[in-house]
């Protein structure tokens, strides 16, 4: 089975370029015709897998909707009523269930959600700033006469020269491997049935991930939770202070949080000290596991960031499958970084912008945040969540093992806030084609 990469967007199987600099720019839809005729002029410039590795000018351009954006753009009551609830409902409505509580709150957001102003977003990718904004000026003229579409927001992010986000990790050293893609797994890769994250084919449940309305709508499309995240890296800064008395102290209770050590070396290949080398070498930074070498996490405390959001093979001995719940992830800072030897916050925006690509949002993405970010049960950690970005409401401590005793940091503060969320739905080029096509009472 090969996937059929012409048809699929580039940014649900490639990997970004590193570093790199792009934007998420939403638009508002008033007017169905103006939106089809902005798409009919965007269709022949969106990146396909295909195309990625050889695009014309190292630049790459995407785009998706919200459920609000597919009714505004016209598509029929009975195929809008087919996509999951989560979609349909939008992350503002699912806000308490997901942890958005608190600081994180819908109310707080500053970057529109589907019920007020997002409706249509592009992704503009590129290895320089020139190559963004030529993107970004091809979209101002895919709107030229177009009164009827118009900007609701524009963030620009990217991946600083240090390859590291606002905490100082490095990221985007662990993905899944689609079968299908083509090439070969690394070491430690878990390969994934394709239906995980395109819908067309089959997923880890031995069904077809499939859409709702025709099949030249949704064949190769996939779903995608957006996450634009604020960090307090000042109190992240001063948390580690607090628990230890020197650096490399500090960066042990950094590594314990996260799993990983700042330089991308996981723990769970070296557990007493960083060895950045490791990082560098494809064959051996991600080859690990947990059940037989780690179950109880002396090493990578079953706690921690990464052990959450992909316990590989640490749930054996439960009834979760962790294959069932894999994502592929894209991150992306946003804001200046706070200076390095900066304790105080300087009042600026950061933080990280979170690309959740999903086949099936309740249980892939909802899943995960819900249960294993925000809920400590399935590691038998009660309401501990996530050390770096759980909700607080509930507990506020993080214990793990250590010599000569286990250790618990207790009173961690937030961390992170949600600052905008949603469920968009990325068609495959032929869907897209397809929404331009469409008139309104098409069947």
């Amino acid at each position: 089975m090969t996937l059929e990469l012409q048809d699929i967007q580039g940014t649900v199987l490639n990997n970004r370029p590193m570093p790199y600099f792009g934007s998420y720019v939403a638009f508002r839809i008033n007017d169905a015709g103006s939106a089809r005729t902005m798409l009919e002029r965007l269709i022949p410039h969106i990146t396909s897998a295909a195309d990625w590795a050889r695009p014309r000018e190292n630049a790459w351009i995407n785009i998706a909707f919200t459920w609000e954006g597919l009714r505004r753009l016209g598509v029929r009551e009975e195929i809008l009523d087919g996509f999951p609830i989560e979609f349909r409902q939008g992350m503002a409505a699912r806000s308490a269930f997901l942890g958005d509580v608190g600081r994180s709150a819908p109310e707080a957001w500053d970057f529109p959600h589907g019920n007020n102003g997002f409706h249509v977003g592009l992704m503009v990718m590129a290895s320089t700033h020139e190559g963004r904004d030529e993107k970004l000026a091809m979209g101002r003229r895919a709107l030229e006469g177009l009164a009827g579409v118009e900007l609701a927001a524009r963030l620009d992010v990217g991946v600083p020269p240090t390859l590291r986000e606002h905490f100082g990790f490095a990221d985007g050293i662990s993905r899944p491997f689609i079968e299908g893609q083509g090439g070969e797994p690394l070491p430690g890769q878990a390969l994934t049935k394709a239906g995980e994250f395109l819908l067309g084919y089959e997923n880890e449940l031995g069904q077809l991930a499939t859409g709702p309305g025709p099949e030249a709508f949704w064949r190769n499309g996939t779903y995608i939770a957006i996450r634009k995240i604020h960090q307090d890296v000042a109190a992240f800064r001063n948390f580690l202070r607090m628990s230890a008395a020197d650096s490399a102290g500090q960066e042990k209770v950094a590594a314990k949080m996260m799993g990983r050590w700042r330089s991308g070396c996981p723990l769970a290949l070296s557990p007493d000290a960083d060895n950045p080398a490791l990082v560098a070498d494809a064959q051996r930074n991600n080859d690990f596991a947990y059940f037989e070498d780690d179950r109880i996490g002396r090493k990578t405390p079953v706690g921690c960031h990464i052990r959450r959001v992909n316990p590989r093979d640490g749930l054996q001995d439960t009834m979760a499958e962790a294959r069932l719940h894999r994502l592929l992830r894209r991150g992306a800072a946003y804001g200046p970084m706070l200076p390095e030897d900066a304790v105080e916050d300087d009042g600026h925006d950061r933080g990280i912008v979170l690309a959740l690509i999903n086949a099936n949002p309740g249980r892939q993405f909802e899943f995960v945040q819900s249960q294993w970010v925000n809920d400590g049960d399935f590691v038998s950690e009660g309401r501990r969540t996530d050390p770096i970005l759980g909700r607080r409401d509930r507990a506020d401590d993080f214990a793990y093992p250590d010599k000569p005793i286990r250790r618990r940091l207790a009173g961690l503060p937030d961390f992170t806030a949600t600052r905008g969320g949603e469920h968009v739905f990325l068609p495959g080029i032929g869907g897209l084609r397809w929404l331009a096509g469409m008139q309104a009472g098409d069947p």
